[in-house]
């Protein structure tokens, strides 16, 4: 075996080139300069961003779209703290990141070195797992063991602490240590199968049921399993409800789709009530999911299928615990059901035409408000046309506050697989443009549509210079009503018109900001405009696009339905 002297910086170069990592992104600091060196030496594609946050949030992004390891880094102490944000929402969603962060110098450690901070204590519950590497040699071993638990189980970021002494410091590596295997370069890295006696039991369950529904969350695409889920309610006429980050375990227009189910619904919650046997599948069943608990009824049965034990129970107690990842899972439930699944499809025949008579039913009374043409703007005027605008193989990504909730409740994806992605696992502002940028990274050539509120897009606009350097061709939907909209809202629903505090912004146009960073810039104040401003932006390949829209200013139209928590709250419940 050769031997070969170089930095720690060049080593963790090295094993990131080994594991074929893909963009990545950072802001350097003197801690890892090595590392930027060899980086660029030995062809990485890795970029500055403007903001250690979105440098996170386009790694989850792209992770989450790709289904490799999201990589990003940051510099001690400011770096490293601002990485808790996207570090946390990678945690919830379960994202596989590996995120290397430089720390100060050991031997002058805790001599009130500049932007030395605890670190490591504050990033510790902000992630899956933190490694701190306290020798040079053992770089090889310690980042491929950060990219096998980043893949594993429930996947998650993993920060790899590096010293600056460490970075700096160098060591004759053999050359055969930088290799990772390529099974651990993606998620899921491991699948678990469901114990043959449970999953004889679920058949049986779903086979005698007469009203059964299948409830998709998140997991369904962390394990790539919307061709499974999609095959097996096929297969048995199983009609299919979904949570936020749920959508496209099958096709939003497929005859069985039941569409958004908890705190925001079309049609699923009254299928929930009147089903007799549920089949969750990757849910974690959370607040939102569940109309703050309430749904489904605790009396339910339910299957359900986690890859995570401690799920199990957490927010509901269910019937059959069914411990397999979901593809896994899902593939052994239609070879259980196989040999009776042309009779239950036929018996089930009138139950799934119901849910499609229903779903017609639903969007034939929201009419008025998809087709409006009040100024400004309706929110559901705007989904619609980005509906009947976006391609089939289009990627919206979907802000937290209102703009999740609005796409949540009316996008409709038109194939299964993950085109709607929203920021769930935290549900933070700020993530609509760098998650915008992480989907084009990781899925060349579809089309990629952020929607983000003007609260949420003022946190970051300075990477809408990065997305101009980078020439990334996507589309940014800047949702202007001059509020924190999902805050200004819930003041109105409990204390009425007028009383708002700290809740209103002032009126800006973000078209013209996006053509001073010299990104093209539309503005619609016109509903009929809305289409040939997103044809405009889905089809330019020549960087970012932003549209910004002139939507309502009446709190009492903001938000898609009223939050059920408000009715908890004027009881004297406290308001989350």
């Amino acid at each position: 075996m050769s031997s070969n002297e170089m930095t720690g910086g060049e080593a963790l170069a090295r094993m990131l080139k080994a594991a074929g990592a893909g963009p990545m992104f950072g802001m350097g600091g003197f801690q890892l300069l090595p590392f930027y060196d060899a980086a660029r030496r030995i062809g990485l594609d890795h970029n500055l961003i403007n903001d250690e946050r979105c440098a996170v949030f386009i790694a989850d992004a792209y992770a989450k779209v790709s289904g490799r390891v999201g990589i990003c880094d940051a510099t001690l102490g400011p770096g490293a703290t601002n990485l808790v944000t996207g570090l946390v929402e990678a945690l919830n969603a379960g994202t596989p990141l590996v995120v290397f962060v430089g720390d100060s110098h050991r031997l002058h450690s805790w001599k009130n070195m500049t932007q030395e901070s605890r670190q490591t204590e504050i990033l510790r519950p902000a992630c899956k797992e933190l490694i701190r590497i306290e020798m040079v040699e053992r770089i090889p071993e310690l980042v491929r063991r950060a990219f096998q638990v980043a893949t594993s189980g429930r996947p998650g970021p993993v920060v790899v602490d590096v010293p600056e002494d460490i970075c700096h410091g160098t060591f004759p590596f053999d050359e055969a240590e930088f290799s990772i295997d390529e099974s651990i370069a993606r998620a899921p890295a491991i699948r678990c199968r469901p114990a043959a006696d449970d999953l004889e039991r679920a058949a049986e369950m779903l086979s005698g049921a007469k009203r059964p529904l299948m409830l998709c969350g998140g997991g369904v695409h962390i394990s790539g399993a919307a061709e499974a889920a999609e095959a097996l309610a096929h297969a048995i006429n199983l009609p299919v409800a979904h949570t936020m980050t749920g959508k496209g375990a099958i096709a939003c227009t497929d005859p069985l789709s039941a569409g958004l189910f908890g705190r925001y619904d079309r049609i699923a919650n009254a299928l929930i009530e009147e089903s007799d046997c549920l089949l969750v599948v990757g849910c974690k069943l959370g607040e939102i999911a569940t109309k703050r608990y309430t749904v489904p009824a605790a009396d339910k049965t339910v299957i359900h299928l986690d890859n995570v034990a401690e799920e199990f129970g957490r927010t509901f107690q269910p019937t059959l615990r069914l411990w397999s990842d979901a593809r896994a899972g899902l593939d052994d439930l239609r070879d259980a059901l196989a040999a009776d699944a042309d009779a239950i499809r036929g018996r089930q025949q009138g139950y799934a035409d119901e849910v499609a008579s229903k779903m017609k039913g639903w969007r034939e009374s929201v009419d008025a408000r998809l087709t409006s043409t009040e100024q400004p703007i309706n929110m559901a005027r705007l989904l619609n046309e980005l509906n009947k605008t976006m391609p089939a193989d289009g990627i919206l990504v979907a802000d937290g506050g209102f703009a999740a909730h609005w796409g949540g409740l009316l996008y409709d994806t038109k194939e299964a697989g993950r085109g709607f992605v929203p920021d769930r696992g935290f549900a933070s502002i700020g993530y609509g443009l760098p998650g915008a940028m992480g989907c084009a990274l990781a899925a060349p050539g579809r089309p990629v549509v952020g929607l983000t509120g003007d609260g949420g897009f003022n946190m970051v606009m300075g990477e809408l210079e990065t997305a101009r350097r980078l020439a990334l061709p996507l589309t940014v939907i800047v949702v202007n009503n001059a509020a924190s909209g999902y805050v200004k809202a819930l003041q109105h629903l409990m204390y009425g018109t007028g009383n708002y505090q700290s809740s209103d912004l002032a009126e800006v146009n973000y078209a013209k900001v996006a053509e001073s960073l010299g990104c093209t810039g539309i503005r619609v104040e016109d509903p009929e405009d809305i289409a040939d401003a997103l044809k405009a932006g889905i089809t330019g390949k020549d960087g970012p696009t932003l549209i910004d829209v002139v939507v309502t200013r009446d709190p009492a139209k903001m938000l898609p339905g009223v939050d059920n928590r408000t009715v908890q709250a004027k009881k004297g419940d406290r308001v989350a």
